[in-house]
């Protein structure tokens, strides 16, 4: 029988074109639209939010944070100035999110907010990028406090005590000596390193604070990145973020950080531009809510962890008009393990630092102290609060010596408490004669 002929099977290709025109492409490169104060508004590319973008166009790519989107177009805040950029430029996608690149080399050096050095000692020596915004630490990750930590400042480690691991607020206005204080600490702290961030600072007062404030010895073991007032928002709130990166990675290698960020509320402020530039509704003082959401997920970073070093975090809130209840000292009070408020009463007396003890507290003390210690640091506070009560009627001439036993007790304490609370900027004092001394008045 002859062999049966097989008939060819149509092979079709329609049903794969159609979903080849019904697939979406995926654009790494967009045009820029328009621009708008701070943002940059573009035609593509497809980016997720927080994802890093380029700018082509000028003499140099600029860098640009994707920070959302609205009506099919992305927004985009640049690292940079957006003068120069024009319609039709390119934005091209990185595919990369925000990172910081850390080792231990970084040690004796000064960076900006992009981790560039500024310090002119070449160039950096790297071992890992660190991101820029990790996923929240597991609360069930995070050692309790339980030893303290040595500031340097008698007032703080008497009566205040830190704990290692704590996140500790210094509250205070303009000019009441928040940037000594932190220099104090930073020279003659417990901690292994001191990562200090300058966020919003002016640009006169940087290389005063290393060269005086905090000095040869407190640089050598500090890592110092700076974002003045006059960068961009962005500039300034990745500083913030940089810092804390860094902070993370010498915990990692076991080590007892001490983080200072000077200051909180400049970098709220930082946020609120981009915030509002990007079209999210005022509220309170005119902040807009991700200010809200972004102060706990910077500030929670800080902390002991198990198997690991600590972050010991020091932040300072610039309070306006001397106004302890406006909204970023308030909600970060909430957020941390106690404040310390400077008084521009002291700081007008001459009195530094200038710590308001009685209106200060630290949430973590009875956990990283003695019962004796704790004993003497209230009656101290208890003699503190009998004088003030009393001040006005002694100055009248209302009181009669001798007429309350408790008033008499401390008054006669006056000096040596003021002569406790004194203490020159470069008079370092360890944790121990902090007690001792608290134990001799």
């Amino acid at each position: 029988m002859p062999a049966e002929v097989e008939t060819p099977v149509e092979f079709s290709l329609d049903r794969y074109t159609a979903r080849l025109n019904r697939a979406e492409p995926l654009p790494v490169m967009g045009q820029v639209v328009r621009t708008v104060g701070l943002i940059v508004e573009s035609k593509g590319p497809r980016a997720r939010v927080g994802e890093l973008c380029e700018l082509i166009g000028g003499p140099t790519p600029l860098p640009l944070e994707v920070v959302g989107f609205r009506d099919g177009h992305l927004l985009s805040v640049p690292l940079g100035t957006t003068s120069g950029i024009r319609p039709g430029d390119r934005l091209v996608a990185r595919g990369s999110v925000a990172t910081m690149a850390v080792g231990k080399k970084l040690l004796g050096r000064v960076l900006d907010g992009l981790g560039r050095p500024i310090d002119d000692r070449g160039p950096l020596e790297t071992v890992a990028d660190y991101p820029l915004h990790p996923p929240p630490m597991n609360p069930m990750a995070r050692q309790p406090i339980a030893s303290p930590l040595g500031t340097g400042v008698r007032a703080i480690d008497g009566l205040l005590t830190c704990g290692r691991g704590q996140r500790l607020g210094l509250f205070g206005g303009s000019g009441v000596g928040k940037s000594t204080l932190l220099g104090m600490m930073a020279k003659s702290t417990a901690a292994d390193v001191a990562v200090i961030a300058l966020v919003g600072e002016r640009g006169r007062e940087v290389r005063s604070f290393i060269e005086h404030d905090l000095g040869p010895e407190g640089l050598a073991r500090a890592v110092v990145i700076v974002s003045t007032s006059d960068n961009p928002a962005l500039m300034r709130i990745r500083a913030a973020y940089a810092a804390t990166a860094v902070a993370e990675y010498f915990r990692d290698q076991g080590l007892n950080v001490l983080l200072m960020m000077d200051s909180v509320t400049r970098f709220a402020m930082a946020q609120r531009e981009v915030g509002l530039a990007a079209g999210e509704p005022p509220t309170a003082k005119g902040y807009p809510p991700s200010v809200f959401a972004l102060l706990p997920s910077l500030l929670e970073r800080a902390g002991n962890v198990e198997g690991r070093g600590s972050i010991t975090a020091l932040y300072t809130v610039l309070v306006e008009g001397d106004d302890h209840t406006e909204p970023i000292a308030d909600t970060v009070r909430s957020i941390l393990d106690g404040h310390i408020y400077l008084s521009r009463d002291l700081a007008a007396r001459n009195h530094y630092p200038a710590i308001d003890i009685l209106a200060s507290v630290s949430r973590t003390m009875p956990d990283v102290t003695t019962a004796a210690h704790r004993q003497k640091a209230a009656q101290l506070r208890d003699w503190m609060a009998i004088i003030r009560d009393s001040e006005d009627l002694v100055s009248v001439g209302a009181y009669v010596p001798g007429s309350n036993p408790r008033i008499d007790q401390a008054r006669e304490r006056r000096d040596a408490i003021d002569a406790f609370l004194r203490q020159p900027a470069d008079d370092a004092r360890g944790f121990a004669d902090a007690v001792r001394e608290l134990d001799a008045i």
